[in-house]
C-alpha cells in the first residue's frame, strides 16, 4: 500500500512527554484533514512488537504538538530524527537542531523549519493491537510559524520551501517537477 500510494508529505511531528522530555520524529501518513476548523491527519503505526510511538504516548500524556514541513534542507536532520531512540532522549539533540517556542505551547517547534503548525490534540482512533496497526491522529491547528521566505501572507512559495515527499523503502522524492491544470467550472 505504501509503496503505491505515493507521494506521500510527511508531518515532522515534536511532542513534549508528561516531565517535559522533547520528542522529534517524521510520519508520512499525513495530511490536512479539515480546513475549518483547521485539522492535520497523520498516523504512527504500532512497531513490530505492537508498542506505541513515543508520539503516541506523549499526546495522550500531554495533548500537543508542533506539525512541521521541513523541506528538502533539512532531510538529513528529518531522516535522522526517524532513528530509534529509548523513550526521554531527545530527537532535536540527537539531529543537532534548535528548538523555539510556537504559541502557548509547551511543545518545542524546530526553529529552522520553515512551516510549522502548532497543535492541540483533537482524537486519536486506534485501528487495533496487531503490529504496525495505526493510530490516527487529529490535531486542531491553534498556532502557525512561516517564514517569510515561503509564505507572502496569501501564498506558499514551493520552490523555496522544497518540500519533500516520501515513496517506499528509502526513497523519496522532490516537487521540483511542477505542471498546473485549472479547475473546470
Amino acid at each position: 500500500m505504501s509503496g503505491s500510494i505515493a507521494p506521500r508529505p510527511i508531518a515532522w511531528v515534536s511532542t513534549v512527554d508528561a516531565e517535559g522530555n522533547a520528542n522529534l520524529a517524521p510520519f508520512s501518513f499525513f495530511n490536512v484533514a479539515s480546513v475549518d476548523p483547521p485539522v492535520l491527519a497523520f498516523a504512527p503505526l504500532l512497531d513490530g512488537q505492537s508498542r506505541s510511538k513515543d508520539t503516541i504516548n506523549n499526546l495522550r500524556a500531554v495533548g500537543e504538538c508542533v506539525v512541521h514541513i521541513g523541506g528538502e534542507a533539512l532531510i538529513e536532520a528529518l531522516n535522522a530524527t526517524s532513528a530509534t531512540l529509548a523513550p526521554g532522549e531527545d530527537e532535536f539533540v540527537h539531529a543537532g537542531l534548535e528548538k523555539a517556542t510556537l504559541g502557548d505551547l509547551c511543545v518545542p517547534r524546530i526553529a529552522a523549519a520553515p512551516i510549522a503548525f502548532g497543535c492541540r490534540l483533537y482524537e486519536i482512533i486506534d485501528f487495533g493491537e496487531r503490529p504496525r496497526a495505526g493510530r490516527l491522529v487529529l490535531a486542531k491547528v491553534v498556532a502557525i510559524h512561516a517564514d517569510p521566505a515561503v509564505w507572502d501572507g496569501r501564498h506558499v512559495d514551493i520552490e523555496t520551501l522544497r518540500p519533500v515527499g516520501r515513496l517506499a523503502g528509502a526513497d523519496y522524492c522532490r516537487t521540483s517537477d511542477l505542471f498546473a491544470l485549472e479547475r473546470p467550472a
